[in-house]
């Protein structure tokens, strides 16, 4: 450990759109140890209760009052990834980008200048709205009241429409998997197909960085 560079996996979509669950496959399937450092991580056991949901802030300029911190929060995390890279640890990490808050503030291609060196596979994760639903539905064991779900005056919510129209722009990835077409574990196998072949470069985000 520590001669090489981890490799980083970033794994983007909408919540229940299935990255959490790619993920633990992940860590269960590939070789050598996958640190988890994505959102569900960062906001249940490193953000202060008054300031969550910090990075899982949804769409829509809902809470202005933390905006402020959410470069900030976003860049320790992505500092701290490029830490356990720098020292050999291979890195996975669950996140639901989008820069629809009440003003742009420009996260992704930051996030991106902060890993500037490191392999980076930046993968997006499909999932249409009426899978994204039925999960939010059927609710998540130990998760219950975390998610928005339908009703019957209000089918699909308006959250939860921002997130599935914002967390995918611009859409610039190295790969991207449907997680109502493919299993966790399939879906895995693709990104473990994808690293074994070399990348055309520039990656998703170098040029991500370049544009910032």
């Amino acid at each position: 450990m520590g001669m090489e560079t981890g490799q980083i996996i970033i794994l983007n979509g909408a919540p229940r759109s299935g990255k959490s669950c790619i993920a633990a496959a992940i860590q269960e399937s590939f070789e050598g140890p996958w640190m988890n450092l994505g959102v569900d991580t960062y906001v249940r056991h490193a953000t202060p209760l008054r300031y969550q949901p910090g990075i899982g802030l949804r769409p829509g300029g809902e809470r202005p009052d933390l905006e402020p911190l959410i470069p900030v929060f976003y860049a320790a995390l992505y500092d701290c990834i490029a830490a356990h890279s720098r020292l050999g640890l291979n890195v996975v990490a669950d996140i639901g980008h989008h820069d629809s808050y009440s003003k742009p503030l420009n996260i992704l291609g930051d996030c991106a200048k902060r890993l500037n060196g490191l392999p980076v596979l930046f993968v997006g994760v499909r999932c249409p709205l009426d899978i994204i639903m039925q999960r939010r539905n059927t609710g998540q064991a130990g998760r219950e009241g975390a998610y928005a779900v339908g009703s019957a005056d209000e089918p699909i919510p308006a959250p939860v429409l921002r997130w599935q129209e914002a967390v995918h722009i611009p859409g610039l990835y190295d790969l991207e998997v449907d997680t109502s077409t493919s299993s966790s574990a399939a879906c895995a196998a693709t990104i473990k197909e994808t690293l074994q072949r070399s990348l055309h470069h520039p990656t998703a985000f170098e040029r991500l960085a370049a544009k910032t």
